[in-house]
């Protein structure tokens, strides 16, 4: 065990330097650069800009150098916890980010918490009474849920946040505190917002969900282990939780690696809706503008997410399933 979490630990390494190795090959895909950007920017408002000084911020910005010594100059200051330069907010980019990524965490964390607890529920009581009028109920709900666009479920919440419980429209808090210290009265005023992303985020999600555990359950509740169980005499419960259940888990457990960066990613859009101070916003202007490091720092924290969720769900899956071992070679 101890061997294959080394060798785990040790092959992340490499693939988080070749993952930041092709971000920034492909933020720097685009012709030009940010000051490109910025300068077809004020030439189309009529505006004109001195050679003199945009070569003096091509220099100060580092975007002079050749693009392998700007990749080592960013990969090694991410290493001493330097992500570089907002060249659009003209800040280092752990100031830029500042609470947006505890926020984008917040909802995130909050959101897989809504999609658990609402979906798994549903989905075994779905699979054990399958083909009855909660099932089909249950499965229009889940239909409505996957085919209704998130940014329309957002309006129609905001509005009747606003009408029914007085709480204002768009942000994760009250106005007063956006700038203010964290305080318990500013954690209450997110907390009394974070429902409205949280149910329009997850929705999607959790109808996906309950449509996958219930397959997966109802396959195994059909296999001879299972009639064999029943045969014996075990009550339905405890033949229910003892393997099927179990079983059923094993894909999701899997995509563990994948669903807190496609929450985090997928979220911009809602987050532009609902005007919530989130990471996704601010990574769509950072790629529109070419602000080179703070757009590469984003995906490096999405693709950081992806590879440790990996690992999570590999080590989750062999404790959930003793038919996975962690290591090689065939028993006798």
């Amino acid at each position: 065990m101890f061997g294959y979490l080394t060798h785990r630990i040790l092959v992340m390494i490499p693939t988080l330097i070749a993952i930041s190795l092709i971000t920034f090959v492909i933020i720097q895909l685009p012709p030009g650069d940010y000051l490109t950007t910025l300068v077809m920017e004020m030439q189309s408002r009529g505006e004109t800009i001195d050679q003199g000084r945009l070569a003096m911020l091509r220099e100060t910005y580092g975007l002079d150098r050749p693009l392998a010594e700007q990749y080592l100059y960013w990969l090694f200051g991410m290493l001493r916890g330097d992500f570089g330069y907002s060249f659009e907010y003209e800040l280092p980019v752990t100031e830029v980010v500042g609470d947006r990524l505890w926020l984008t965490a917040i909802v995130s964390f909050a959101t897989i918490l809504f999609i658990w607890a609402v979906s798994f529920p549903i989905a075994i009581y779905s699979a054990t009474h399958q083909y009855s009028a909660g099932d089909y109920a249950l499965t229009f709900l889940g239909f409505l849920g996957l085919a209704t666009p998130s940014f329309l479920l957002a309006l129609v919440l905001l509005y009747f946040a606003n009408v029914w419980f007085g709480t204002s429209i768009g942000g994760l808090m009250d106005p007063r505190y956006v700038d203010a210290p964290w305080s318990l009265d500013k954690v209450l005023s997110v907390l009394e917002h974070l429902w409205i992303p949280v149910i329009v985020i997850g929705t999607a999600g959790t109808a996906a969900m309950i449509r996958r555990l219930r397959a997966n359950l109802l396959d195994e509740l059909h296999k001879p282990y299972v009639v064999t169980a029943r045969a014996k005499g075990l009550s339905p419960r405890r033949v229910l939780w003892k393997y099927p259940l179990r079983m059923a888990l094993n894909p999701f457990v899997s995509d563990i690696g994948n669903l807190l960066p496609q929450i985090v990613s997928g979220a911009a859009i809602v987050s532009v809706v609902m005007s919530l101070p989130t990471t996704g916003p601010m990574l769509l202007q950072a790629l529109r503008s070419q602000d080179m490091y703070l757009a590469g720092s984003f995906l490096m924290f999405l693709a950081v997410l992806t590879v440790v969720g990996v690992f999570l769900s590999d080590l989750a899956l062999a404790l959930l399933d003793p038919r996975i071992r962690l290591t090689g070679g065939t028993t006798r």
